[in-house]
């Protein structure tokens, strides 16, 4: 069973599935500023994430793959996304015809 958490609690390495976009932290202009340019950025539910890279001091910033393209942000941004983590390892059963088995 995979675990549900902020992406700003993601290490090196970790992917997932974004589930929820905003509505965590405080309410407020800022919150709603920051979760329009997340939903901008291509943040958007169902889209599959992994983090690449992050800062040398404090972790801070991260780079991430979202679906096709590479984005780096702050930890407190990533705060606003919340993420399905996937284990590391799992097993994927592809079909003969190359199509990915759910």
């Amino acid at each position: 069973m995979s675990e549900t958490i902020p992406l700003s609690q993601a290490r090196r390495g970790a992917r997932g599935v974004i589930v929820q976009v905003g509505g965590l932290g405080q309410p407020g202009d800022h919150a709603l500023e920051l979760e329009r340019r997340l939903l901008e950025l291509g943040f958007v539910e169902g889209a599959h994430i992994e983090l690449l890279h992050e800062g040398l001091l404090g972790a801070d910033p991260i780079a991430m793959k979202v679906d096709d393209m590479r984005v780096a942000l702050r930890r407190h941004e990533a705060a606003s996304l919340t993420i399905r983590v996937e284990p590391v390892g799992e097993p994927v059963a592809v079909a003969l015809d190359g199509r990915v088995a759910a």
